[in-house]
């Protein structure tokens, strides 16, 4: 069972923009890649959404954007297999579609570490959620009185578009190479409570993981990542904006695209 700190208030589901944008993903066996790619392919494509779906035997990962009532229709269409019930898309929205085309894709891994023993779908590390991390970054500590620790998973030029305040940044030029960073960097983390992040969650979920298995006893996620954060408390303790892999390419806290 996930376990997560703190309570999730509601979604703002109020449009600011005609296209609703949606990234999800959901660490859970599968076994039928090769059926639901087709499936997923054509459940879409007749909405008429745009994106890229990943599916791996560890999950699904999922970026789409198109008209509201079909995105939200296809979430509805894919939570009627109950492998995909509890998925939770964060949502934006933007002035047009920011991807070209659909593609649905089979990969060895939804999000690469190449590290075959760190297997979320088989159990997850506990999560914080946006509103308690904030709490905690407020006071400068966990509910425990241990510091607290934010340790950025992304790649080094998403950073660069912005981060929490004294976030550490191991400057990664791919998420695979986490696990050698963390064994150069173990020690400098033991007895603080370390909150992993990442764009949506996807990449801190592993880290997390991958932290405790390494000998670390207060690792949290942060649950939904950078866009659940912006979008329940404001970017408090944030730096910046948030880099996306699609035309938008960076959303500032208020998750709209950054005008330049």
């Amino acid at each position: 069972m996930r376990i997560i700190v703190g309570s999730r208030p509601a979604y703002n589901h109020g449009p600011v923009s005609p296209y609703l944008n949606i990234s999800a993903y959901l660490f859970v066996s599968i076994s039928d890649c090769e059926r639901l790619r087709e499936s997923i392919r054509s459940r879409a494509d007749a909405l008429g959404l745009r994106g890229t779906v990943l599916l791996a035997e560890e999950g699904l990962n999922l970026f789409l954007a198109g008209e509201a009532h079909a995105v939200r229709g296809f979430v509805g269409w894919l939570r009627t297999d109950p492998r995909f019930a509890a998925l939770e898309p964060k949502e934006s929205w933007s002035d047009a579609v920011p991807f070209q085309r659909l593609k649905v894709k089979v990969k060895r891994e939804i999000i690469r570490m190449n590290h075959p023993a760190i297997r979320p779908q088989q159990g997850r590390a506990p999560a914080v959620d946006a509103v308690t991390l904030a709490r905690w970054l407020d006071e400068g500590q966990d509910d425990e009185g241990r510091p607290v620790v934010m340790l950025d998973t992304r790649n080094a030029f998403e950073v660069d578009h912005g981060s929490f305040d004294g976030a550490i940044d191991w400057r990664l030029e791919k998420f695979s190479d986490f696990p050698a960073a963390v064994q150069t960097h173990r020690d400098e983390l033991a007895g603080k409570t370390v909150v992993s992040f990442c764009t949506g969650g996807i990449r801190c979920e592993k880290a997390a993981i991958y932290l405790r298995e390494a000998g670390l006893d207060h690792v949290y996620q942060l649950d939904g990542g950078i866009l659940k954060y912006f979008e329940l408390t404001g970017a408090r303790h944030y730096r910046g904006g948030c880099f996306v892999f699609d035309e938008r390419e960076v959303l500032t806290p208020d998750l709209a695209p950054l005008r330049t």
